[in-house]
């Protein structure tokens, strides 16, 4: 495994070593190696939200309507 070393605030440092502290990770490394695959995971589910996007053709709702459906569905927590 390749080592990496990282500079944080000071505020950062603490937030890490609080989560570490939680017990749910093992140490620093552990911690940030579970953000990455977060990251990883959250940026593929984009990319195929995107192409799902893509495929299913131009919309004949209005921008407008598009964006006030968003925002009842946020408010009805359903994204």
């Amino acid at each position: 495994m390749a080592t990496m070393n990282v500079s944080l605030p000071e505020p950062m440092k603490d937030w890490v070593e609080d989560r570490v502290k939680s017990g749910r990770y093992a140490n620093a490394s552990d911690y940030v190696r579970d953000l990455i695959r977060r990251d990883q995971e959250r940026r593929e589910a984009l990319v195929e939200a995107l192409i799902e996007g893509e495929k299913s053709g131009t919309s004949r709702r209005s921008v407008r309507e598009i964006a006030a459906d968003t925002r009842a569905k946020l408010s009805r927590g359903e994204i």
